[in-house]
């Protein structure tokens, strides 16, 4: 082949830049790919020195005289690196220069091949961004542990988050098998192994379990182990994905603590109501004796019956605010009446300690919407807490009138009162103040949590004052929301008369002492004991009324009251008595047709007001 042949093909390549450089580095040739690739026309360039192809901080190095001299002494010279085009712009440019020779072997000059790899090197450069990118990205994770393990199960990488939660610095741990974030007792079995087998048979492993940290402290943990595997398929390792939720596991068996600890007192106040049943009906039976050697008794028994029956309700109303089940029946009240149905209720442990009771109702007019029985409750428990830390003799005080939110109870007393370290934390749960060794003030630090819970559920606050000064006492201030009064609806009355009342209950004392009960209120009673027992009785002796217990051998209370709504045309009012008091037993009893829900043990008043609306009679 001729010299003009090898020239022709030269000049015919696009794709690669091939030129002659004299040895001085002047341009001798220009092909056209050279043309094309640098944007030099052959007579624009010929007979200029190469470097013009080279940005300025190659030129500062002096690197075209480097890349001569080199391939002189060598024969040959490759390089990478940034090129320049005639208009400036740069390209990424893969280059060999070849020495070229007399025949004497002197040297004639050299040959250079320039190829753009511009493209290939934009590849790069995106797959390196992104490769950074997700490096940070997985770096700046701190919650998660994300990290990876050789097919070995040794670590090979560490991030930020695993840092935080093992406690290992990457220099620390890399290189070391991950059987080392295992309890002792777990890498015996060999689970750490298994896992790895696991995920690499399945393409996944998922577990959650105790694991340590660097310190020796443990944590629990919710793991993800997955395979990883090149293009060939060839195993390549695992990426590991921890997660501490060792919180989330307290925070679980604390609600799970808690539902647990709902359901025992639900259990707890069903229990203690039904013995408690037939010895307040007995109390309420006697109370009618005059004989004033009974009456002194029974004033003991009705005392200690009220503060037992208290102490089931505190129990059962902080389980229920505690899990944001109680129920408000929020009416128009004027809030002076349960203020003084509260004065009433505990005005016979004022009486037993001597107290000096001061009330100033001084407001008649204030209403608030409001469930009148959890006022009521708000105001015993304060009357409650003052008579019970007073001494003999001392003085309480009850005050209603006008407040920032619009009405303001305070009840102050002449006690101990509170010091400055335990007024802050007065009104959490079981939190009590100073106690003597013999606990003679008794409690358990619940009446204060339920005020502050029922206040804040009415859309009001209470505030505790003491300045701890034995005799100076503590005030309690209950402010409530105001609304306007409502107008007055006169009550419909009629006549008195004696009406048929059947009591079911599987409990004997229980049925007996209520029968007695509402034979004392002048009615005609009878009891049965079962389920089916009751619907007999109900279809044959057709009762005015019916007070049921619920939980009933055979057909239970609320199955009863299914049968009598399917079974009779026209069927009596069915009243649940019964231990049974969540807000879903009474929506329940509701719901099946019963006219109303009572937990026991029922108050005499209660129930005969109850009758009384039922039967039409008030």
């Amino acid at each position: 082949m001729s010299d003009a042949d090898y020239r022709a093909m030269v000049d015919a390549v696009l794709d690669y830049a091939i030129f002659f450089l004299d040895p001085t580095g002047h341009i001798l040739t220009w092909n056209a790919g050279a043309a094309r690739m640098k944007k030099y026309t052959a007579s624009e360039i010929m007979g200029r020195h190469f470097s013009l192809f080279y940005p300025q901080e190659l030129l500062d190095k002096g690197w075209p005289a480097h890349e001569l001299k080199t391939t002189a002494a060598e024969g040959r010279f490759e390089d990478e690196g940034w090129r320049l085009r005639k208009d400036g712009t740069r390209f990424w440019a893969s280059i060999v220069l070849t020495r070229l020779n007399h025949p004497d072997g002197s040297l004639k000059g050299f040959l250079k091949i320039t190829r753009d790899l511009s493209e290939r090197q934009r590849h790069e450069e995106r797959l390196r961004a992104s490769e950074e990118r997700f490096r940070l990205i997985v770096d700046g994770v701190k919650d998660y542990a994300i990290f990876m393990l050789d097919p070995a199960g040794y670590v090979v990488s560490w991030n930020t988050g695993a840092r935080a939660t093992k406690g290992y610095q990457a220099a620390e741990i890399i290189g070391k098998h991950f059987s080392v974030f295992y309890p002792p007792e777990v890498v015996a079995t060999g689970f750490p192994d298994r896992e790895l087998k696991s995920a690499l048979e399945a393409g996944r492993f998922e577990d959650e379990g105790w694991r340590v940290r660097k310190d020796g402290t443990r944590f629990w943990a919710s793991v993800v182990l997955s395979p990883l595997f090149d293009k060939t398929g060839q195993h390549r390792g695992f990426a590991k994905v921890t997660r501490d939720l060792t919180d989330r596991r307290r925070i679980a068996a604390l609600e799970d603590e808690g539902r647990r600890i709902s359901t025992f007192l639900a259990m707890l106040g069903h229990e203690l109501r039904n013995p408690l049943a037939p010895i307040a009906n007995v109390v309420a039976i006697l109370q009618r004796q005059s004989d004033p050697q009974v009456q002194r008794l029974i004033g003991v028994a009705s005392r200690q019956v009220r503060q037992i029956t208290r102490l089931v309700d505190d129990l059962l109303d902080v389980g229920r605010i505690a899990n944001g089940k109680i129920h408000l029946e929020l009416k128009p009240l004027r809030l002076a009446i349960a203020v003084r149905e509260a004065i009433e209720a505990t005005r016979p442990i004022v009486a037993v300690k001597q107290h000096v009771l001061d009330v100033e109702l001084g407001d008649e007019l204030l209403w608030v919407s409001g469930d009148h029985s959890r006022l009521v409750q708000v105001v015993s428990n304060l009357l409650h807490n003052a008579a019970k830390f007073t001494p003999r003799g001392g003085r309480i005080k009850v005050r209603l009138e006008a407040g920032p939110l619009g009405a303001s109870i305070s009840v102050s007393d002449s006690g101990p009162g509170i010091s400055s370290t335990h007024l802050p934390e007065i009104f959490n749960l079981f939190a009590q103040g100073d106690q003597d060794i013999a606990r003679t003030q008794g409690g358990l630090g619940l009446g204060l949590t339920l005020v502050q819970s029922i206040a804040v559920l009415h859309g009001g606050e209470v505030s505790a004052f003491s300045k701890g000064v034995p005799g100076e006492g503590a005030e309690f201030i209950v402010s409530l929301p105001t609304i306007t009064a409502p107008l007055e609806v006169p009550r419909e009355t009629g006549p008195q008369a004696g009406r048929r009342i059947l009591v079911v209950d599987d409990n004997r004392d229980a049925a007996e002492t209520l029968s007695l009960m509402v034979e004392a209120l002048g009615y005609y009673p009878t009891a049965v004991f079962d389920g089916e027992a009751a619907l007999h009785a109900i279809k044959c002796a057709r009762p005015d009324v019916v007070l049921m217990d619920i939980g009933l051998p055979g057909l239970s209370g609320w199955e009863v009251a299914q049968k009598v709504r399917s079974e009779i045309a026209d069927p009596p009012p069915l009243i649940a008595v019964t231990g049974y008091g969540q807000p879903s037993d009474r929506a329940k009893s509701l719901a099946l047709g019963f006219q109303d829900h009572f937990t026991k043990p029922i108050e005499i008043e209660q129930l005969t007001v109850t009758l009384s609306r039922l039967l039409g009679l008030a």
